[in-house]
């Protein structure tokens, strides 16, 4: 309510919404502050949680220029007073806080949020009403590749209706310098998930192009692609180096998305496995595969804890085995798997520190060392923190 006596590390938070906006949390908090805590909150769980007292835990990776790094902005859309709103969420609420400029989306993603709104209340787009289910823009999503410059807009509808589509296609390629790619997405379904099943392109190209280090990656609408790609260097980099490749390993990544980690580690690796659920980031991990000429990655439709007992039955061993879950850790039965096929190093990428350290449990409880941790901040301004952790088999 009131500030009784200021931290030293307290500082005014440059976004004039922070306040009433949940996208970030600790602007509030002088960078150098935030690196700080996010390394003692990844010591504190791993202690609690895991039990791991002895595990170095580095200091925080932080970024150079922590403002505008987010290569993607994908926006709630309603109505105030009948006119086009479109921002984040309010804090523990699904009331949208219009905004004009975000400090941590790159600057074009805000120009598209801009040119989107007024283009959709000149031809008089009704935004959604989430509680009756009504309007037709429920989302605005633009994606940019940082190094190839290359923008998409995708409209997120209610229905295949778009009026005025021929007009506001023509006004967004007028408006938005480097669009390659005008994509519709069709949810018709009461949900707050922001994508449906059916996806048209409008104009263009169906993907955009960028790189992480030297690889090039194809992103569609909806592909899963790391919003901070500089960090995710960062982040990457640091997993081939606890990977410690000599050019002769077989490598499991398990839950591989779009490939980018595979195609980190084929860079070093005798050969790369790669599974992953879904079947359309599988199909974009082929393609990135094909774009970079990498011939050592083979990718397989599937949950990681059946798909791996498989390939072992086949004769593949995997020296090294490479983790990036979401947030709800690794399945027990991925776990398990993982112990009972006894790669001499394990190599986990985390973005919940939490579900980390009950994993890195079980693995200890295995027969696996936990090394180092590595935190990365990969979402300056948030709570959100990254790490990577490397085990080996004791033995």
């Amino acid at each position: 309510m009131e500030i009784k006596e200021a931290s030293e590390h307290r500082a005014e938070p440059p976004c004039p919404i922070y306040h009433q906006c949940g996208g970030c949390q600790i602007q509030h908090l002088s960078y150098e502050a935030q690196l700080l805590t996010k390394q003692k909150q990844v010591k504190d769980v791993l202690e609690r949680i895991g039990g791991l007292k002895d595990v170095v835990v580095h200091p925080t990776l932080g970024m150079e220029e922590p403002w505008r790094y987010r290569n993607k902005a994908q926006v709630p859309v309603g109505e105030e007073g009948g006119l086009i709103i479109a921002g984040f969420y309010q804090e523990r609420s699904h009331r949208i806080i219009d905004m004009d400029e975000c400090l941590i989306q790159h600057e074009e993603n805000d120009q598209i949020i801009r040119v989107v709104k007024k283009i959709a209340n000149k031809y008089g787009i009704r935004g959604y009403d989430e509680e009756k289910h009504r309007g037709t823009l429920r989302h605005v999503v633009a994606r940019k590749g940082k190094v190839t410059n290359e923008v998409m807009v995708v409209f997120v509808t209610r229905g295949k209706e778009l009026p005025n589509k021929k007009a506001i296609i023509e006004e967004i390629i007028a408006e938005v310098p480097n669009v390659k790619s005008i994509v519709q997405n069709i949810n018709t379904k009461r949900t707050n998930v922001i994508f449906g099943d059916e996806t048209t392109v409008l104009w263009g190209d169906e993907y955009i192009h960028d790189y992480i280090g030297e690889i090039k990656f194809a992103i569609s609408a909806r592909s899963f692609y790391q919003v901070n790609p500089e960090q995710t260097k960062v982040l990457y980099d640091k997993a081939l180096d606890y990977a410690n490749l000599t050019g002769n390993e077989s490598v499991i990544d398990a839950y591989c998305g779009i490939g980018t980690i595979s195609l980190f580690l084929a860079q070093r690796a005798k050969h790369v496995y790669g599974v992953e659920i879904v079947p359309d980031a599988i199909a974009d991990a082929k393609r990135n595969a094909e774009l970079n000429g990498f011939t050592n990655v083979d990718f397989a439709v599937g949950e990681a804890e059946k798909v791996m007992p498989w390939w072992y039955a086949q004769g593949i061993r995997a020296d090294v085995i490479v983790v990036d879950p979401p947030r709800k850790g690794c399945d027990e039965e991925l776990l398990e798997t993982i112990v009972s096929m006894k790669p001499k190093r394990v190599v986990y990428v985390s973005c919940n520190p939490a579900t980390l350290a009950r994993d890195l449990k079980f693995l200890e409880a295995g027969g696996y060392k936990t090394k180092e941790v590595q935190p990365v901040d990969m979402f300056p301004h948030s709570t959100h923190i990254e790490n990577v952790a490397v085990l080996e088999l004791k033995n």
